[in-house]
């Protein structure tokens, strides 16, 4: 008997009635319900801001990142058991793949980024801190901090584990607890993951809640602290988005939407080339991939009007090898679309698409499925379609068939290539495949105006790339237009997108105190204790130490130079240098540097373990012979990233504030030093 899906509201699971059906993509069977109980949404918003939102305030930046770690390590343990359920949705291992590793795989790579470039603390400086007045006293920088409300994502039925942690990792690092509503058809694998997370013991209080089934007045209880996230379809993301309530109280709204990506052959690529083969490869890996139910894959094939013939015969050939059935079976390549719902939509779609084009490969071409009991499944062939005439149909640009079909779009010169890439009214994706660098450098910018992300996709860069269809953690997934106008991931921005951002005014000192971070012209503690001899737990932003002066002598510059083999005329001829704006000849910036570091360093063992960068190296003021520096050294800003090294000793990140000047208190080099720091316990 087919089980009741649970939604976790207010720290319980709820359902027990069964409602909607739940069908198995393979074969037609009733697999789960969806529950007939009722959610109190106001419970479940209430929930996220009394619990989930002081839960999350307990932990600072580097503390989510860590538990972010431990929780993709412990999904990461138990990934069989998703792969097992995954298989009912029609997904391939292949297909699966992407869904479940590449969810926790998101999991992993917010919780490196976090740890490497957030504080420990709540408050993110967005600096540096500028002057705002003449005379020091007065200063202004930002701030981002966490907005103090809940983030509900609602997800598309393709993806349902990598869509909502490629959602939940940012706005659980910026302290938002999350309410995630999953497309019906697939949401059986969402609660399953979802159930995992809080059995994992790794989730404040809170964290977490899950919505199975309608949505509700769910938006309606919603405030300006709190922010919706959406990837689905365009016409859905028109209604959510003009909500009275959204509207009303200014709740930033995100959307992710389906779009007519395309890929483009450029006219220097010829059959015989590698490039050739790259394409023909890629459209096809885009068309079969998860049925081709991807908001990234390829939907329009632009190919220069002489290779239309070569391109759609390689592509029949390649479609024609692809087998289609139940993905347990071994050697089979696609797996079926979500639903029967989905089956007929996009058939209903594909006859729109083929009048006035040509059908160059389908079901008529050899269809047939692999494995028992699969007649009733949600399959559907891949189909191949050519339009011969694409700036005058105008459905190959606005009508999408969310399976494994695309369009073949003949061009004549690059920029009918790119006015019909356009035509899409944004998209998430483009590709161009092109052997030529000054064929990108044109086109790139062009095609950048209308989509999200542009792959250029060549022989070099084949070798390691990721593909048209593989929005990464580390880069923007979104697009403009009918692609939604929102934006995703991208790093560490995706986690800004979470947070509030505020101008604050106030004395250098004050401005420190706000950010937890030195600023420059703020008030500074000087002892007999050299800064590098402190542990970490005891050093604190602003302790400071000003050096003795040395005098740079025209030894100095040789003996650089012979050290570091750098003889450059300005250094070393006399004659020479008094023709430059500089008028003499000067030090090296280097050795400015090595100087500063001679000043400052405390060469004994301590609990200065290892310096591993510089960060905003700039030379101000040239340095001459005769001239006198000094260095201060102000404990800038402290990271507990809580590890230990292989004994078992804690270590810290301290960035240091550098400033060299010299006789006439000039501003001669400026930057900061990164060091790990042992900790005394």
């Amino acid at each position: 008997m087919a089980s009741t899906l649970q939604s976790w509201i207010g720290g319980r699971w709820i359902g027990a009635e069964a409602s909607a059906p739940l069908h198995s993509a393979l074969n037609n069977s009733v697999i789960y319900h969806t529950h007939a109980e009722k959610i109190d949404f106001d419970e479940a918003v209430t929930y996220a801001r009394k619990t989930g939102v002081p839960a999350l305030m307990k932990l600072d930046f580097q503390q989510r990142a860590a538990r972010l770690k431990a929780l993709a390590l412990y999904l990461a343990s138990r990934k069989e058991e998703l792969y097992a359920i995954s298989h009912l949705t029609g997904a391939t291992r292949a297909d699966s793949w992407v869904d479940i590793e590449g969810g926790t795989g998101t999991l992993f790579a917010y919780a490196s980024m976090g740890s490497r470039e957030l504080p420990s603390s709540n408050v993110l400086h967005e600096g540096p801190a500028m002057a705002l007045g003449k005379n020091g006293g007065f200063s202004g920088t930002h701030i981002l901090v966490p907005r103090g409300g809940l983030a509900v994502h609602i997800n598309a039925f393709n993806f349902p584990i990598w869509g909502l942690l490629e959602k939940f990792a940012p706005s659980f690092l910026a302290a938002m607890p999350c309410i995630g509503k999953p497309a019906s058809a697939t949401s059986y694998l969402t609660e399953a993951v979802v159930r995992m997370m809080h059995d994992s013991g790794l989730l404040p209080e809170g964290a977490l809640q899950l919505v199975i089934g309608s949505t509700g007045d769910l938006l309606d209880r919603l405030g300006g602290a709190d922010v919706v996230t959406f990837t689905g379809s365009a016409d859905t993301a028109a209604k959510l988005r003009t909500n009275r309530n959204l509207i009303a109280n200014s709740v930033p709204f995100t959307a992710e939407a389906d779009s007519l990506n395309c890929a483009i052959l450029a006219p220097d690529v010829t059959p015989d080339d590698v490039e050739f083969d790259l394409f023909v490869k890629e459209v096809a890996r885009e068309m079969t991939g998860k049925a081709g139910q991807k908001c990234t894959a390829i939907r329009r094939i632009i190919v220069p009007e002489n290779m239309v013939d070569a391109v759609g015969t390689r592509l029949r050939e390649r479609l024609a090898k692809v087998s289609v059935g139940d993905p347990s079976v071994e050697g089979v390549r696609m797996g079926a679309l979500a639903s029967k719902d989905q089956q007929r939509d996009v058939a209903e779609r594909v006859e729109l698409l083929a009048r006035g084009n040509e059908v160059l490969f389908s079901e008529r071409d050899g269809f047939k499925l692999i494995g028992d009991g699969v007649a009733n499944g949600s399959f559907f062939s891949p189909t191949l379609l050519l339009c011969r005439d694409g700036m005058r149909n105008d459905a190959v640009h606005d009508i999408e068939a969310f399976g494994p079909v695309s369009t073949i779009i003949s061009y004549n010169g690059i920029d009918e290539a790119l006015a019909l890439a356009a035509r899409g009214k944004g998209s998430l994706v483009s590709t161009l495949v092109t052997k030529d660098p000054a064929t990108a450098a044109y086109a790139v910018p062009m095609a950048a105006a209308s989509h999200g992300r542009v792959l250029i996709l060549e022989r070099e860069a084949s070798v390691d790339s990721t593909g048209h269809g593989s929005p990464l953690p580390q880069l923007k997934h979104g697009g403009p237009g009918r692609a939604g106008g929102g934006e995703e991931l991208g790093g560490i921005r995706a986690v800004r997108h979470f947070l509030q951002r505020a101008a604050v005014q106030g004395s250098p000192t004050m401005l420190a105190a706000v950010t937890g971070e030195y600023v420059r012209g703020a008030k500074v503690q000087e002892s007999e204790v050299h800064p590098f001899r402190r542990y970490f737990e005891d050093l604190k932003m602003g302790d400071s130490l000003l050096t003795h002066r040395r005098t740079v002598t025209e030894a100095d510059i040789v003996n650089f130079g012979g050290v570091s083999g750098d003889y450059f005329y300005m250094h070393f001829d006399d004659i020479a240098a008094k023709d430059t704006q500089f008028g003499k000849r000067i030090a090296h910036g280097y050795f400015v540097l090595s100087a500063a570091a001679g000043l400052f360093v405390s060469p004994a063992p301590g609990p200065v373990l290892a310096n591993y960068g510089l960060d905003n190296l700039r030379f101000i003021t040239p340095v001459a012979i005769g001239d006198t520096i000094r260095a201060r050294l102000t404990c800038k800003r402290k990271v507990d990233r809580n590890r230990t090294d292989d004994k078992g000793v804690g270590q810290g990140v301290v960035a240091w504030d550098v400033q060299v000047t010299n006789q006439n208190d000039e501003l001669v080099a400026s930057y900061d030093i990164l060091t790990l720091v042992m900790k005394r316990a």
